[in-house]
């Protein structure tokens, strides 16, 4: 068994999509001193059962930014590091049934197209053909987002974790090794020491 760091720059406790989500963008920014350690498997706590849903269009201004670069962030990182992400970019429509809901939305297209996201304000009926299912009594009115999309959180978790600029590629079953590594600890009975542990020290894999 492999010992743990006595120190490391960064800490990031829980393997899954948010703290190698951390690690892969605080180690693009060039920090070489970054240990992730997670109790059991990646993904293993509330990451897997999440129903991978994204969505951009949101009330905040930043909430939405942030939530453009995450799926310009899917569709790239297959190609970056080889791991399918499930990545589908299928579309979203946000409905409104009050005509305070349909101002609020005509507000949130406004910035987010400042922006560059691609946002139309659409009428019930085209709501209504492109999902057929959709219950339209009472909506006024809907905004398309093709760009919204769903995506497979163990999927987009190992991506992150096996991105070259990361460093943080896991040798195991479920990513093959590539410029960094992983070392997996063995369990402790009774115990909680954490099973999975990345770090990258200047050039090299500590």
């Amino acid at each position: 068994m492999t010992n743990l760091p006595s120190q490391a720059r960064v800490v990031i406790i829980g393997g899954g999509v948010g703290g190698t989500s951390v690690a892969y963008h605080l180690t693009q920014m060039g920090w070489k001193d970054v240990v992730l350690l997670e109790r059991g498997e990646l993904t293993c706590g509330s990451t897997w059962h999440s129903a991978g849903l994204v969505g951009q269009l949101r009330s905040d201004f930043n909430l939405t930014r942030m939530m453009k670069y995450s799926t310009d962030l899917y569709r790239r990182l297959k190609d970056e590091t080889g791991q399918d992400t499930g990545w589908r970019e299928v579309g979203g429509l946000r409905l409104a049934s009050t005509p305070q809901r349909m101002e609020e939305l005509k507000r949130q297209v406004g910035f987010a197209r400042s922006f560059g996201m691609p946002l139309e304000m659409i009428s019930t009926a085209q709501a209504k053909k492109m999902f057929p299912l959709m219950n339209d009594e009472g909506v006024l009115g809907a905004v398309l987002t093709p760009t919204d999309g769903s995506i497979d959180p163990t999927g987009l978790t190992m991506a992150l974790a096996a991105a070259p600029a990361s460093s943080l590629t896991p040798k195991s079953p479920a990513s093959p090794p590539r410029t960094a590594r992983w070392t997996r600890s063995s369990p402790i009975r009774g115990g909680s020491r954490p099973r999975w542990w990345s770090t990258v020290r200047g050039s090299g894999a500590a």
